[in-house]
């Protein structure tokens, strides 16, 4: 997906679109565990829908539950998708920052290359 180490930096819009590509992406995976969480909310701790939305929403943004969980299952559900959002976050801070770190650590082998010539 990236140029080599050897090769010439990418243009600007390839760099673009790459980017464009990560964060499309990164939105896929945000809209499935979001997904996923709504409908944990709504069938294990039998939340209404707009209510699951906002608990789903909450946690997987890092802020955390805003209903109280009426049984042991919701709660485990909601110790579960915690820790899930948790490794999505990372997940997808990995994903829309790597065309930019790879941009920068090859701008750095480039400048190594032209002071070997």
């Amino acid at each position: 997906m990236f140029e080599k180490k050897h090769e010439n930096l990418a243009p600007r819009s390839v760099f673009v679109k790459r980017l464009a590509a990560s964060v499309a992406i990164a939105g896929v995976l945000i809209l499935v565990a979001l997904i996923l969480g709504i409908a944990g909310y709504h069938w294990i701790a039998g939340l209404a829908w707009v209510d699951a939305l906002l608990n789903a929403s909450m946690i997987l943004g890092g802020m955390g539950p805003v209903n109280p969980l009426p049984t042991n299952a919701a709660k485990v559900f909601a110790s579960a998708y915690a820790i899930f959002s948790g490794l999505i976050f990372i997940a997808v801070m990995g994903i829309v920052l790597s065309p930019i770190v790879h941009r920068i650590l090859h701008m750095f082998h480039i400048d190594e290359r032209a002071i070997r010539k």
